[in-house]
């Protein structure tokens, strides 16, 4: 079982920054995967970006050139830096990690950050 901390979320004016925070404690061996997903309302959840232990990522198109997604293995955290912030960012940000790509199969969540984009 792994237990994920999320941190960094707020409400910021359009164009601006957020960075996100999440500390990952447990069974940290299986999260060859980590990443961020969002939630907004009325809709259903969506990957954000993602990034394997080796470094690897994998960013949804309409963040891609905004968002950077990084991973410090020693400290078990990964962090989602968000410029250039949009409206249509609002969401609940949530943690993921897992051994694979499928958060679906083995993966676990933390409990959502949430971050308004304000015009």
């Amino acid at each position: 079982q792994v237990q994920l901390v999320e941190s960094g979320g707020g409400l910021v004016q359009a164009g601006g920054s957020l960075r996100l925070a999440c500390a990952a404690s447990g069974s940290i061996g299986s999260m060859y995967v980590m990443g961020w997903y969002r939630q907004a309302p009325g809709k259903q959840r969506e990957l954000v970006a993602v990034i394997t232990r080796f470094g690897n990522t994998n960013y949804a198109d309409s963040v891609k050139g905004r968002f950077t997604i990084s991973r410090d293995n020693a400290k078990n955290t990964v962090y989602l830096q968000m410029n250039t912030l949009k409206p249509e960012d609002t969401a609940v940000y949530y943690c993921a990690a897992g051994p694979n790509y499928n958060m679906a199969i083995g993966g676990s969540w933390g409990q959502g950050t949430q971050v308004t984009v304000s015009l």
